[in-house]
């Protein structure tokens, strides 16, 4: 499970990378990039499913977490910060998963 741990936490400093590159690797700034991929339709069918994603981590979340303030703290930034959010939440919560888990089958 620790080696799972780290791949999470790997995966998710890979995406954080990858955005800072994507974000000086075009000078055009976001909102003209957005707009030209607002002008796609695959692009929009990735997006919402992107998006859906997002919704079912947050609900994911909110369904594990028992305290409101850790639900909100952790399920609403998902929206905004999207998987890197997520994937640093299940490598932080895998053991507690992994244990409630086994005491359901057991």
């Amino acid at each position: 499970m620790t080696m799972f741990r780290c791949l999470l936490a790997f995966a998710a400093i890979v995406l954080i990378a990858a955005i800072y590159w994507a974000m000086g690797a075009d000078d055009r700034g976001l909102g003209p990039v957005l707009a030209e991929m607002a002008s796609k339709p695959w692009t929009i069918v990735t997006l919402i499913d992107l998006y859906l994603g997002f919704f079912l981590g947050a609900a994911v979340i909110w369904l594990f977490e028992r305290s409101l303030w850790v639900k909100l703290l952790w399920a609403a930034p998902v929206f905004v910060l999207g998987n890197v959010w997520t994937a640093v939440w299940f490598a932080i919560r895998l053991p507690e998963i992994n244990r409630r888990i086994r005491a359901v089958q057991g």
